[in-house]
């Protein structure tokens, strides 16, 4: 019966989201709600449940999603994402353009939140594009690659964040662990992805193409642009070497009895994890929201033996970047300024994002047998 109250809590929040196109935060405060008294808690007790579910991971994450909200601000307006760009691609030179761009989605996606790092960097993959006279996607997969997985896999991003909060992993070691899973799924999903991709023709509108960049003397030094956007990895990795809906499942007690169901598994924990987060991703469309929903109902499994929380964290953010479809805000995004069809978008967008999600699970699973 609890499992049971639980799926329907979650097929309510699909509902909610999907159909009645409720806002995601109001949903999971509405459904948790709902869960809570179906688990025989009273209102006031579910009402402090929730408030300490909310209250416990936005105090962790309150510090690092505001610094990183104005960090990105910084490094957005005042040019230094130019900068890194100019300066990576001059480094790399035309033959290598991918790999420069991969590294300056991966630099500037770690300071900038997802949409931002978007609207930011499209302008300059379009400017790139039109001056080597090479195809379009053959050059921005492999920088969008990139910020999909930083916003999928590295804190200060908010699932990631959150995720870290609640499964009480250490933050820096999940910076680590995921920047060594992040480097090969970028790879993979950029770089060589983009050379079978390339042949889908993208044709931007001019709309998109007109916002234009700043001017060389306008723009911040090569290094102090680098060293703004990958602050929060140098203050997090230092920090370890000096060394919602969500609670309610625990305090009724269905966390525990999920933990126990799963934990009679023979499947790995982070197998399962991945597993639910990709269904979660599929139905809601929503990366962080597929992420948060996913922790709640695998949280038993990160105390599990020989299950490391840092790794959980990281088969969960690999989880809700796969199959993103037209449900995904990011898929419209991409659709939209590139121009291309659905079937295009699906051909391109979707395999990207799946190939991401797949690579980041191959990784965990490695890491996890090196760590052992």
């Amino acid at each position: 019966m609890p499992l049971l109250i639980v799926v329907l809590g979650i097929c309510l929040l699909l509902l909610f989201i999907l159909v009645f196109k409720f806002d995601s935060f109001l949903s999971f405060v509405i459904v948790s709600l709902l869960v809570a008294i179906a688990e025989g808690m009273s209102v006031g007790e579910a009402v402090v449940s929730i408030e300490k579910g909310i209250g416990s991971t936005m105090g962790f994450i309150i510090m690092i999603l505001g610094f990183g909200a104005m960090l990105g601000k910084l490094v957005s307006e005042s040019g230094a994402a130019q900068r890194i760009t100019i300066g990576m691609v001059k480094t790399f030179g035309k033959k290598h353009i991918q790999w420069a761009l991969m590294l300056t989605g991966f630099v500037v996606g770690i300071s900038l939140f997802y949409d931002v790092a978007f609207f930011v960097m499209i302008p300059l993959i379009f400017t790139v594009a039109a001056t080597t006279r090479l195809p379009i996607l053959y050059v921005g997969l492999p920088m969008l690659a990139a910020l999909s997985v930083t916003h999928g896999y590295l804190p200060p991003h908010p699932a990631p964040t959150a995720i870290t909060a609640m499964f009480n992993a250490d933050l820096g070691k999940t910076m680590i662990y995921g920047i060594i899973v992040a480097v090969p799924a970028i790879i993979i999903s950029g770089p060589v992805l983009s050379k079978a991709l390339s042949k889908i023709e993208a044709r931007p509108l001019q709309e998109f193409i007109s916002a234009k960049p700043l001017s060389e003397d306008q723009l911040p030094g090569f290094w102090i642009s680098f060293f703004t956007a990958l602050l929060p990895v140098i203050l997090i990795s230092f920090s370890t070497v000096a060394g919602f809906m969500k609670q309610v499942l625990i305090d009724s007690g269905v966390s525990k009895y999920i933990g126990e169901l799963l934990s009679g598994s023979t499947l790995s924990p982070l197998f399962l994890a991945w597993l639910i987060a990709t269904v979660m991703r599929f139905c809601v469309g929503s990366a962080t929201v597929a992420g948060l929903t996913t922790a709640g109902i695998v949280l038993p499994l990160a105390t599990m033996p020989g299950v490391k929380p840092e790794l959980m964290v990281l088969a969960i953010g690999s989880g809700s970047l796969m199959l993103g479809h037209v449900n995904d805000g990011g898929f419209w995004l991409f659709k939209e300024y590139f121009n291309l069809s659905i079937k295009d978008t699906l051909k391109s967008w979707t395999i990207m994002e799946t190939s991401i999600g797949v690579a980041g699970l191959i990784g965990v699973m490695v890491l996890d047998l090196i760590l052992k």
